[in-house]
């Protein structure tokens, strides 16, 4: 199983972490696995590449683990586009994980719900 947990702290959703192996499929035929790391992909694309915002990747491949932290301090254009961005990757994650409750969890990890 996959699990997916975004972090938040203050308001602000500041990062997400990827672990382990959705085993829907066999490798390189697993659907649930190519939707989590092309929309995962995309996100880290659009965050670096298009935006420019440097948000440091960790990737385990061996263990199946990637981790990406929102940088503080953005422009406020850049914290609204990105902020847009993540709870966009959550909402569809988490439709995801209705569809493939065995194979895909996603969790809110919010600092301020203590």
């Amino acid at each position: 199983m996959t699990t997916v947990t975004f972090h938040a702290s203050n308001g602000r959703m500041d990062g997400v972490v990827v672990d382990g192996h959705s085993g829907y499929a066999d490798a390189g035929s697993d659907i649930v696995c190519a939707a989590i790391s092309s929309t995962v992909g995309l996100l880290e694309c659009t965050l670096n590449e298009v935006l420019g915002l440097g948000a440091p990747v960790k990737v385990k491949e061996e263990e199946a683990h990637l981790s990406l932290r929102l940088p503080a301090g953005l422009s406020q254009g850049n914290e609204h586009t990105s902020q847009n961005l993540m709870v966009g990757l959550m909402v569809y994650l988490q439709a995801l994980s209705q569809e493939y409750p065995d194979n895909l969890i996603v969790l809110l990890d919010d600092d301020d719900e203590d």
